[in-house]
């Protein structure tokens, strides 16, 4: 790459992860439940940007990439272990995030990425993490409200189901 095209991808970058950065820590944070694996996540996003330059930066773009970065995260069997260790309601309270009366704790959030496919997480993160209305994550994913409604009854049904499993006999 040129050196004038570098520069002006970094200033891109730059400016974007200024406007942008606070909000997107902010996601992460809620998905990870930590501030320092968030910083993580948005600051590795940038580095990523600034090495292979994305024709946009704008928001929509860069939570969607903060999202998916997140559940790649979780996903990773290294850190699946360390997240559920670090998660004790004692300390952090319980979780806000509830699907059919159940809290969305890291447990069955971790389950849930076993079970559920890419595109039906992220609907669960908009919904349940990000408290989007079923219209705002359609037009985020430009879907049609009516798939976003369907893919909420299979994450539904996937709490039931996990945690009718996690139930003593």
């Amino acid at each position: 790459m040129e050196p004038e095209v570098k520069r002006s991808t970094q200033e891109h970058g730059r400016d974007a992860y200024q406007r942008y950065g606070r909000a997107l820590v902010r996601k992460a944070e809620r998905i990870l439940r930590s501030r320092e694996d968030a910083q993580d996540m948005v600051q590795g996003l940038f580095v990523d940007m600034l090495e292979n330059p994305s024709p946009t930066l704008d928001l929509p773009y860069l939570y969607r990439a903060t999202t998916h970065r997140c559940l790649s995260y979780v996903r990773d069997e290294k850190n699946r272990a360390r997240l559920l260790e670090r998660e004790s309601v004692t300390l952090t309270g319980a979780p806000r995030t509830r699907c059919d009366d159940r809290a969305l704790d890291m447990d069955l959030l971790v389950k849930l990425t076993k079970v559920l496919d890419d595109q039906t997480l992220e609907i669960l993160f908009y919904r349940y993490f990000d408290d989007m209305t079923q219209e705002e994550i359609a037009t985020q994913l430009s879907l049609s409200r009516k798939t976003i409604g369907k893919k909420l009854d299979d994450i539904t049904e996937a709490v039931r189901t996990l945690t009718k499993e996690g139930e003593p006999s």
